[in-house]
């Protein structure tokens, strides 16, 4: 038998915020508690809970941004893995796996879309249209991307959304490309629509097909 190990109160404060993150209570991209309300919420010191946090931080699963509190960027240590990874790939190659992903998401949320993933996809095209209208061009890639994560969620599959997820920032940095952007915020671009219409309207084949003329196009 082996000695029993006294877990630290650090380790206890850590390992519960892994567990909202990894059970999804905190999805990727959202901002956690403040430390303020962790400490009420826990029962423990500021000291406590900031080292946790800062552990979160070195693993990969959160980052902090300055003036604006501390957000969930990866769900467990195979999406840290998948990210790192794809920060170092070449863009080529992230757009050919995009590109498979993209296409068979489209195809399962047209056959799975529920009325609440329509609604989404909506509210985040106008959302979409209006940072492009108002020229906010982060707005325009942070709804851009949005949008595409709808897409993923739609299609019920929990591996596809991690995965899908995993590409978000990466999809975010080619958005941020200037021609990409000119011809989406200038009203050109009728392929996200036409992808969520095909969607709404349940027809798979048309979904792919509308989000490989996206891919092309885009």
């Amino acid at each position: 038998m082996r000695k029993v190990e006294r877990v630290s109160l650090v380790d206890s404060v850590g390992s519960q915020l892994r567990d909202e993150i990894t059970a999804g209570r905190w999805a990727v991209g959202e901002r956690i508690p403040s430390e303020t309300e962790l400490v009420e919420q826990l029962g423990v010191s500021r000291a406590s809970v900031r080292e946790a946090v800062r552990g979160l931080v070195h693993a990969g699963l959160l980052a902090t941004r300055q003036g604006d509190g501390t957000y969930v960027t990866a769900r467990d240590a195979t999406d840290v893995a998948i990210r790192r990874r794809l920060g170092t790939a070449d863009h080529g190659d992230v757009l050919e796996v995009r590109r498979g992903l993209d296409i068979v998401a489209a195809g399962l949320a047209a056959s799975r879309r529920t009325k609440s993933d329509i609604k989404a996809l909506h509210q985040a095209l106008a959302a979409r249209a209006a940072a492009g209208e108002a020229g906010d061009e982060e707005a325009f890639v942070e709804n851009d991307v949005e949008f595409h994560l709808c897409v993923a969620r739609a299609s019920h599959n929990p591996v596809l959304i991690d995965l899908y997820t995993s590409f978000a920032q990466s999809l975010a940095e080619s958005l941020r490309d200037d021609q990409c952007l000119q011809v989406f915020t200038t009203g050109q671009d009728t392929w996200h629509e036409a992808l969520a219409a095909a969607i709404e309207a349940a027809d798979p084949t048309a979904a792919a097909a509308a989000s490989l003329s996206l891919l092309e196009n885009a």
